[in-house]
């Protein structure tokens, strides 16, 4: 009997289809259907009902992975673990990351570690709405999402926190005076993130400030579009600075609200919960933090 058989099987079930554990394991699904079979015949018994839209378990199907499942995710963590300690820095870093974070803070991290290891690949998928947790199978997921709403089965490695302020463009302002307090900025036309339900301020004595933002002149995932709508006088909107210092700089834009500071913007790193960490991801990690202590 080939124990390759009931990984295959355990696989298929975790990952809910033979396409999407073709895709993880990178086999292709011919190879996990006639494992499947194989077994099947082997224990005299039918373990899975294939339809064209789902999977579902037999009973047969059901109790074998019950027993089988846990015994085999602990063996694959092992070999995982094991190869994680003397990992050569090679293969491919899978990572998906919110715009605003990704372009201006990872891409930059990414050229430098592909230089340092050029047997390292990277995807880096930099996505305007928020990521879905693992999805695709990624190794690193940099997410806004609050910890506590990580599922238990994510490890949440590092946390980064980005400065932010609101800016407007100067023609703007011309129209009106300058806001002095937040409560102020509800005169102005507002560009909101697509989960922003209010920003948040605090001032140098403690005082706080809440502006409403659930009705917005424009409201996109997109720092990119948001930046650009500021840059053309359309309201105000909320961004990290290092994400607009360039157009603060050329003057395009003024930072407004002196003596108030935004939430800054927290980003998690992810992890699948593994007891230890590849060396691709420890490495990029690694390299990001020292970008982030000068920078973030």
């Amino acid at each position: 009997m080939n124990w390759d058989d009931f990984d295959a099987f355990c696989q298929v079930v975790d990952h809910g289809g033979f396409s999407a554990a073709a895709r993880a394991l990178e086999r292709p699904k011919s190879s996990l259907s006639a494992s499947v079979a194989r077994l099947e015949a082997a224990l005299n018994a039918r373990l899975l009902e294939r339809t064209t839209r789902q999977l579902r378990l037999t009973e047969a199907g059901e109790s074998l992975y019950r027993d089988m499942a846990r015994p085999f995710a602990q063996l694959r963590e092992r070999a995982l673990d094991a190869l994680a300690q003397g990992e050569a820095v090679q293969g491919t870093l899978r990572i998906a990351a919110p715009y605003e974070f990704g372009a201006h803070h990872l891409a930059p991290v990414a050229c430098r570690v592909m230089q340092e290891h050029p047997q390292l690949k990277i995807h880096l998928d930099v996505e305007h709405a928020r990521v879905a947790l693992f999805e695709r199978h990624y190794d690193i997921v940099f997410s806004a999402i609050e910890h506590g709403f990580a599922p238990a089965t994510v490890v949440t490695r590092r946390m980064y926190s980005l400065e932010r302020g609101v800016f407007a463009a100067p023609a703007l302002l011309e129209e009106r005076p300058a806001p002095a307090l937040p409560e102020e900025l509800g005169a102005l036309p507002l560009l909101a993130g697509a989960e922003d339900q209010e920003w948040s301020f605090t001032d140098a004595a403690g005082a706080s400030a809440v502006v409403d933002v659930r009705n917005p002149r424009l409201r996109s995932g997109n720092a990119e579009v948001r930046l650009r709508a500021a840059i053309s006088g359309l309201g105000v909107a909320r961004i990290t600075a290092t994400f607009c210092a360039q157009a603060v700089a050329r003057g395009e834009l003024v930072p407004l609200l002196a003596g108030w500071h935004c939430e800054p913007l927290k980003i998690h790193a992810l992890l699948p919960g593994r007891r230890l960490v590849a060396a691709k991801v420890r490495v990029f990690l690694d390299r990001l933090e020292q970008e982030a202590s000068g920078a973030l």
